[in-house]
């Protein structure tokens, strides 16, 4: 294991961050030198120095392997963490050391959960640093890193590896350079589309700019209090709805469905699970709401729960209702869209459609393997027969990710957190979602929580935005061997 070669790598993702606190303090700057300019300028200074070190001190090595490699992505992600809660501990107000760490993780994994009591109060330089940390991570840091570095040859095939979940790969079958190209198309387009579209329906520039930050990497950090019922605009919650749910496809069937190709939306099993699931379950909350006198109409009813259904499958996180008011079946289908969440290949988090899907064909292929005991039954997913192997593993990430989410909720509810609390805040930390209930619902935030809940649920965070085993296998001590 070259340390070197790994800090080198990992500062170039320093760096790129630093680009983006710039731009940031350009804001501030534009906005009459707010109080965000300095400690932001500060974090430019900081960072640059920090990535900028291992550039000019280590050589280049030669190719990396694939252990380096996942060294590399995982210390990407944490490193600009730490980077990311620089301009909040300097700008200080409601940050505390675990305040902005909590304020950096949920950012950078697109969870959306906040501790800001007061997010107006925040200076525009910092809000649109919170809302471009939501951008660099929805798409991965090491992506980005990728995308403007056409230089790194070789070392590229090894990073993509690992920083693809290995469902998502199914639907990028390109060359890696034709990947990140797609990526970066899918994700500028998708970000311009929308913003333009936000700015039309009635928001400024500077608030549809950070919303379809947070949008397209269904992260769902606000420039509001209210989030988007402050707008309180049916055409903004449509737009929103829409490109939230076109996020949380697989980008690789996006590209292919605007260029004609056969692998697309509409031939994908995921896909349509995925859409048709999110239909039939936002009616029945919404015929929920309406038969329980909680909206007046079926209509009003529809809007409000489709909005907050589709927000938290996408694991988005915006809100227009306080939905911990709402009927028992209606939180029960939020939760459990909360596990399920979007489709591999997307910016959102959670079990992932495509594992669902799976785990109810192993089900159906053992029922008729009971029936039939010499039957050779083979499991297909998008009419790709799938390996034992990658199915085997599918169900041990959904085991695993249940086993975590009630160990957690067993440790935090020790600490003195109600049981509704603790459950949904993980769940809703894990699958970097955003929102939960109780303490933590659509209305709420996570300030209240005691510190070393905080940092439990910033863990989780990156359990999830990792997929469990990259996070995991950093610390078994045999495999640094």
């Amino acid at each position: 294991m070259r340390f070197n070669i790994i800090l080198r790598y990992v500062g170039l993702t320093l760096l790129l961050n630093a680009v983006f606190m710039l731009l940031s303090a350009g804001i501030s700057l534009m906005n009459n030198v707010d109080t965000a300019f300095y400690p932001l300028l500060l974090s430019v200074i900081l960072t640059t120095v920090l990535g900028a070190f291992p550039l000019i001190f280590v050589e280049k090595g030669e190719q990396i392997t694939s252990k380096e490699g996942y060294v590399i992505v995982i210390g990407a992600w944490l490193v600009s963490c730490f980077a990311g809660m620089l301009p909040y501990l300097l700008w200080g107000g409601e940050f505390s050391l675990a305040n902005a760490w909590f304020e950096s993780v949920s950012g950078y994994t697109t969870t959306g959960s906040t501790i800001l009591n007061d997010v107006e109060a925040v200076p525009r330089g910092l809000l649109f640093w919170r809302s471009s940390t939501h951008w660099l991570g929805g798409v991965g840091v090491v992506m980005f890193a990728l995308v403007v570095l056409p230089s790194l040859g070789r070392t590229k095939l090894t990073l993509s590896s690992v920083e693809l979940s290995p469902l998502a790969k199914d639907n990028f079958r390109y060359r890696t350079q034709k990947t990140y190209q797609i990526l970066l198309m899918v994700y500028v387009g998708l970000t311009a589309a929308c913003t333009v579209l936000l700015k039309i329906a009635g928001m400024n520039w500077f608030d549809a700019v950070n919303h379809a930050f947070s949008t397209i990497a269904t992260g769902g950090f606000s420039t509001k209090n209210q989030s988007i019922a402050y707008f309180d605009s049916a055409w903004i919650e449509v737009i929103l709805i829409v490109f939230m749910a076109i996020a949380g496809l697989h980008f690789g069937l996006i590209f292919a469905t605007l260029t004609g190709k056969k692998n697309n939306i509409f031939r994908s099993e995921v896909a349509r699970y995925y859409l048709l699931s999110i239909a039939a379950a936002s009616v029945v909350i919404g015929v929920s709401l309406w038969h329980s006198g909680i909206y007046p109409t079926l209509v009003s009813a529809l809007r409000y729960g489709t909005f907050q259904l589709v927000t938290m499958a996408t694991t988005t996180g915006f809100a227009t209702a306080d939905s911990t008011l709402w009927t028992p079946l209606a939180i029960i289908l939020l939760i459990l869209f909360s596990l399920q969440c979007a489709c591999a290949g997307s910016t959102a988090g959670g079990i992932k459609c495509d594992r669902v899907l799976l785990s109810v064909k192993v089900i159906k292929a053992r029922l008729l393997q009971q029936q039939h005991p010499n039957a050779i039954i083979r499991i297909k997913l998008n009419n790709i027969v799938q390996d034992n192997d990658f199915v085997n593993l599918a169900m041990l990430f959904i085991v695993l990710y249940l086993l975590l989410l009630g160990l957690g909720t067993i440790v935090v509810t020790a600490l003195g957190v109600d049981l509704m609390t603790s459950f949904s805040a993980l769940v809703a930390s894990m699958g970097n979602v955003g929102p939960g209930f109780g303490q933590v619902g659509s209305m709420d935030n996570y300030s209240g929580l005691p510190a070393v809940v905080k940092y439990i649920c910033t863990l989780y965070m990156l359990l999830g935005r990792l997929e469990i085993f990259g996070l995991i296998q950093l610390f078994l001590i045999k495999w640094w061997r």
